[in-house]
């Protein structure tokens, strides 16, 4: 995968502020690739410690990676069975935040 292409993800994951979440495919679109949501999430797989990856969830609204619950809840962020509550209502959508 790119370099350059996994610092953008990495940029635009940082921007993400506590409380909020954003998709896999809204960071790739906002990048210009937005048939890339797969790259996303492996970037995000190997991303450095102060990247907030646990702010970066599926389309549906349910978190991949069952353990960045704790994290999202220390946030103030519902969660039920891995669903986020108020989706659409944290969701933070770079097209429209940046």
């Amino acid at each position: 995968m790119d370099e350059t292409f996994k610092q953008q993800v990495y940029e635009l994951a940082r921007l993400i502020p506590k409380g909020r979440v954003s998709t896999y495919g809204a960071i790739a679109k906002a990048l210009g690739y937005p048939n890339h949501s797969r790259h996303v999430g492996k970037a995000m797989g190997g991303c450095p410690k102060d990247v907030p990856a646990h702010r970066v969830i599926s389309s549906g609204g349910v978190l991949s990676v069952p353990e960045f619950q704790s994290k999202l809840e220390n946030e103030g962020v519902g969660i039920n069975n891995l669903r986020i509550k108020d989706f659409k209502k944290i969701f933070w959508n770079p097209m429209d935040e940046i």
